[in-house]
Parts: C-alpha cells; structure tokens; sequence
C-alpha cells in the first residue's frame, strides 16, 4: 500500500486562514515514509506555508519524479493538481504545463538523486529558462529506495552504513542554481520549521524560478552491525514466507537557532551536520558575493541556511517569450487558428 486516507474528523475550533479553510483542508494523505524522515517535515512546512498565505488548494499545481522525496506530493493538498512523473524528467513537465496555462502555482518537488543525477541537465535548464515555480529538493545524500547507495550530493569522505567512504566530490545545487541564473535560492534544514515555512512562502509568492535546498535527514540507514534489529541481521536469520521490511521509528530532529549563528546537529547514526544561519545583514541581491559566501562557509563544513539570493525585478519565461495570460485550453479555435494573413504577418517578421 502507497497510500492511506486520512480520516475527514478535526476539532471544531482548528483556526482558519482568509478563505475559510483550516490546516486540515491543506492536508493529504497519511504519510507512509519511515518514521521520523525529514521529508515528513518538508510536507508539514509546505502544508503550513500554504494555509498561511491563504492560496486555494485547486490552484497548485504540484509535479514530482522518482524516489522517497517524489512520493511526497501525495502528503499534502490533496485536492491540488497533481502529476508524478519519470526519473529525472519533473522540471520538462511542469516546464510543459506552466506554459499551457500560468493560472496555477507550480511546484516541484525532488530529491538529490532525481535532480542532481539523472535529472541534473533538466534541473539546470528549468532554473536558467526561468520558469516561474517553486522548485525544492528534500536532499539527504542517499537513493533512500535503492538501499542508500552515495547520491551526487553526499559530501566527499561520508560513511554509508556499511563505512565505505564516498570518494568523489559533491554536487551543490544552491551554487549550480546562481550559475544557472535562478532568482531566488534558498537552503535550509528539514527540522528548522519556522524558516523553512517562510522560505516556502517567500518562494510562492516570487516571481521566476525559485529554488530551495533543503537538508533532510534518511532515518533508514542508520542500522549498524552486531544490532539483533538490523536489517542484515533480520534477513540472515529469517526463514521468511514473505519479504516484509521493518524500519524502526526514530524521532524527528527539529532545531531553533539565531541569525548569523553556528549549530552542530546530531544525525540519527551519530554524524554531524554543521549549520549556519544567515545573519540579518546578509545581502542576497548580490549573485557574485553569494557563490562566494557560499565556497567559503563549504569549504568550512558549515551547510548555510536561510534566503541566500533573491533577483528583486525578476521576469519568468513566459514574460520572455510574450505567452497568452489564459491557459490554452481555454482560447477559441479563433485564438488558435487566426488565419492565413496573421499567419503571413508572423512570417514576414521573421524575415
């Protein structure tokens, strides 16, 4: 089962945004991740984000590719438009939709395996085409279905649970997304709840490509050997009729931390991610200043969070390209077929 429906029942006195719906009413399905992953935590965020700045669930559009963090889409606004598509692909097809009708709110959702592997060239030419979305990788470093095999974003000398080290070096997406041109770049930790929900209402409501790194913790990989509740173990000592798998719960981390300090986070199999809150006087309208911001802090071991770049007079690709404001599906067949002498028009100004 992939899914499971959560009951309609909520207390009478929930609170309730300018359109009259309560957080529930942002909700989707129950979540069948492990217990205590950091993507749980992105969908709560998204789901409060939302609700906060009162936008009708039917008016996103949320598009999603392959692995745990794709599978999120089906956690939150459950009556919002919704398409799930091949590895690696998500950002052609919502590049697709948003051009055929920009009446809707458009967000990816992605992992590190599906954006920064075999999605890496789609990634880069959605962000540098400006297409207005909200575009948010939930990065933990791992192929979380796959067994947690080194994704492109896990940082050079990490363990995997096995203790092979990972030789090569990272892919960092908030500085591929400045190159690529993007307008608006953010990071942030799935566990820091009170700036990841402003970030994601910040990105809404901006104009162009807005792109969000956020750090999210794989909770099921962090079994060791000689545990008598490990994987491994249970599979060699199991005489099973089936292939159940059990990973057991772990509590979610969340942090709180000020502008322009330094945090050492726990991980649930003992590493430690190093964070740095952007200071109140950052200035994220320089591009340049910001990559190098960014190399610094890396270079450092420090995972800086917080709205790193924001391009104020933005324009998305359909400004550019002068696309209708209606969605296509709603123009007459005069609209799509205006004649021969528009047609000639047309043509003789491409002369």
């Amino acid at each position: 089962m992939t899914w499971i429906t959560k009951p309609k029942l909520h207390h009478p006195k929930l609170p309730s945004n300018a359109l009259g719906f309560t957080r529930r009413d942002y909700e989707g399905s129950v979540s069948t991740l492990c217990a205590g992953c950091g993507h749980d935590s992105i969908s709560a965020a998204i789901i409060q984000a939302c609700f906060e700045v009162d936008l009708p669930p039917h008016r996103l559009a949320k598009l999603s590719g392959i692995g745990c963090s794709s599978k999120t889409p089906t956690y939150f606004l459950g009556q919002s438009h919704g398409f799930n598509t091949v590895h690696g692909r998500m950002p052609s097809v919502l590049t697709g939709a948003n051009l055929a009708n920009r009446d809707l709110v458009y967000m990816g959702v992605s992992g590190d395996g599906d954006s920064a592997s075999i999605g890496l060239g789609q990634f880069a030419h959605c962000i540098r085409r400006g297409v207005n979305m909200v575009y948010i990788v939930e990065n933990n470093g791992v192929y979380g279905l796959t067994k947690g095999q080194f994704s492109a974003t896990a940082d050079k000398g990490s363990k995997s649970k096995k203790g092979a080290g990972n030789p090569d070096s990272p892919m960092d997406l908030v500085s591929l997304a400045l190159i690529a041109g993007a307008s608006f770049v953010g990071r942030s930790f799935s566990g820091d709840k009170k700036q990841l929900v402003e970030l994601i209402k910040a990105a809404i409501g901006h104009k162009g490509a807005a792109f969000l790194d956020v750090i999210s913790p794989c909770v099921a990989f962090n079994n060791h050997a000689g545990s008598t509740k490990s994987f491994d173990y249970v599979r060699e000592h199991n005489e099973a009729v089936n292939a159940l798998e059990f990973i057991e719960g772990k509590e979610e981390i969340t942090v709180d931390h000020d502008p322009g300090t330094t945090i050492n986070v726990t991980q649930h199999d003992g590493s430690v991610l190093r964070l740095k809150k952007l200071a109140e006087d950052h200035d994220p309208t320089d591009r340049a200043s910001v990559m190098n911001f960014i190399q610094r802090h890396n270079a450092r071991g420090e995972i800086v969070t917080g709205l790193l770049y924001v391009e104020p007079d933005s324009e998305d690709l359909q400004d550019r390209l002068g696309v209708t404001k209606h969605p296509l599906n709603s123009l007459s067949d005069g609209d799509l077929c205006p004649g021969s002498a528009t047609l000639e028009k047309i043509n003789a100004g491409l002369r």
